[in-house]
């Protein structure tokens, strides 16, 4: 269980990473995408730096898996939010699997240390 552990979550952390930058550096793809789920430019910089901050929590979540737990809720929220703004404005399914990906793994990452919750750095 632990090595399927690191595998969810290092693979969470490299999209959140991997997306948290494209946003913040302003990536064409990302500036479109926002402008076709007609969200402010300022809300793609805002869900960049939030998806930088989940990427701190999971690599602390190696050592504190109570972390790692929490951190899931939050990205399983943002991702969550993701999908519904996709599905909002009708976009095809190849733009909606990496959100949906996202939130599926943020669960697994908050089932896999749940009993964790309660005492973050214990």
């Amino acid at each position: 269980m632990f090595i399927l552990s690191i595998v969810i979550q290092s693979w969470l952390l490299f999209s959140m990473a991997f997306f948290g930058f494209s946003k913040l550096s302003g990536a064409k793809h990302q500036v479109e995408l926002f402008d076709s789920i007609q969200f402010p430019q300022w809300f793609r910089v805002v869900t960049g730096i939030l998806q930088v901050v989940a990427c701190i929590g999971l690599i602390i979540g190696y050592w504190y898996p109570g972390v790692a737990s929490w951190t899931g809720i939050g990205i399983g929220i943002m991702m969550l939010v993701a999908v519904l703004s996709h599905l909002r404005v009708k976009h095809p399914f190849g733009k909606v699997f990496p959100a949906v990906l996202n939130v599926v793994l943020a669960v697994a990452v908050l089932l896999l240390f749940i009993e964790d919750l309660a005492n973050p750095f214990g």
